[in-house]
């Protein structure tokens, strides 16, 4: 995808204007309008333009959207990436992470949600079909029938209006809704090595005396490393990144050490290792970039009985050598997002105080350049765009 500015264009019209909003009361009056970024192609600019607000379905509410995170996939969504395993429609809107206001209520929302306008939800992003084994054991970010994920085929949240199932939306309370840009992110960067985190805990792999390490310190690697002194269980946590500014945001985040891993060797990474923890090898691995290096790397710095969880997807496939996986009875645990329950967990966290966030506000208008950056790996923690 190559930079661009961001045009603001009527697309009914074709005439650039600024926008203009008509109150939600006078909505069957009037066509509401908004701002959106849409994809009218892969590897191409997104466009701020006007559109119709829409119109949300028996089952659905109306959000304002008051803030949607910007992830590497969506950079990756716009590059072709998911072409194949999600192909969209154009013109389309991204964005997966979202947090907004209830606007409007479908006429078919039971009474029961007791939902009321202006109530700040944010959107679990997994919308599996509710009916195949994965969703009836609350896994629907696993639906092997027909899920969708908001994003990546339903529209999304780069946009100031969108509409999602009731089911799909979590309300949270008055002071978590007073910063927005907090609680879009755990949607995804705060959900993702969550759940990834606690599947290394549940294999056993934490624990005293043991080190985990985190992979990777962007949006998702700067709360992995929260997590894993959260389910460690006193386990040292190293971080291992390619710069030293991010390591720093992985101390600043509990880490015990950190190791620049930049054109190393695995013998130079493993002296690092044995000076700062003891031990030239590392117990337990969670893998947040998904590249064929940092996979390859992984295993080589695994001790014997090691485990590597990956939640990151830079690259397509990974290999590693068959003879060291299988003679050092090494696990590899493939960890995609995560469900309901895992998100409102890692909500209740941030509540309590215990999850810290490395949270850039940013503006629509912005959209294109900040996707660029996410693209060239340089943004430390999560950018955000806010809309309040």
């Amino acid at each position: 995808m190559a930079p661009g500015a961001a045009e603001i264009v009527d697309v009914e019209t074709g005439i650039e204007s600024m926008p203009l909003f008509t109150p939600i009361a006078n909505r069957e009056a009037q066509v509401m309008k908004m701002r959106a970024a849409r994809m009218h192609g892969y590897r191409e600019p997104l466009r701020i333009e006007e559109v119709p607000v829409p119109e949300p379905g028996p089952d659905e509410i109306l959000l304002k959207v008051a803030a949607a995170g910007m992830c590497r996939s969506d950079y990756q969504l716009l590059d072709g990436y998911f072409k194949s395993p999600f192909p969209v429609e154009f013109p389309y809107i991204p964005g997966h992470e979202i947090a907004g206001r209830v606007a409007g209520l479908g006429s078919a929302v039971p009474a029961t949600v007791s939902y009321a306008e202006g109530d700040m939800v944010v959107v679990n992003p997994s919308w599996g079909d509710g009916t195949c084994r994965q969703c009836r054991e609350g896994n629907e970010q696993l639906c092997s029938g027909n899920g969708r994920w908001v994003g990546f085929g339903p529209p999304g949240g780069f946009a100031e209006y969108m509409a999602v199932e009731y089911r799909h939306a979590i309300r949270v309370s008055a002071d978590a809704a007073k910063a927005p840009e907090l609680l879009a992110p755990m949607t995804d960067a705060g959900m993702t090595p969550y759940r990834g985190m606690r599947k290394l805990r549940d294999a056993g792999k934490l624990g005293p005396a043991r080190t985990v390490a985190v992979t990777g310190i962007g949006g998702l690697g700067s709360y992995a490393v929260q997590y894993a002194k959260l389910l460690g269980g006193g386990a040292t946590v190293v971080a291992l990144a390619r710069t030293d500014s991010k390591l720093d945001v992985a101390k600043d985040n509990g880490a015990d050490h950190g190791v620049n891993v930049k054109d190393k060797s695995t013998e130079v990474i493993q002296d690092e290792l044995a000076r700062l923890t003891g031990r030239r090898t590392i117990d337990a691995i969670l893998d947040c970039v998904g590249s064929q290096a940092s996979i390859s790397m992984g295993f080589d710095l695994l001790g014997p009985e090691g485990a590597l969880a990956a939640v990151g997807l830079m690259s397509d496939r990974v290999e590693h050598r068959q003879f060291p996986f299988v003679g050092t009875e090494l696990s590899y645990l493939g960890s995609f997002w995560g469900n309901h329950l895992d998100l409102v967990e890692v909500l209740s966290l941030a509540e309590a105080g215990l999850v810290k966030h490395n949270v850039t506000k940013v503006q629509l208008d912005d959209i294109n350049e900040n996707l660029e950056a996410l693209g060239r790996g340089d943004v430390v923690g999560r950018r955000v765009i806010v809309f309040e």
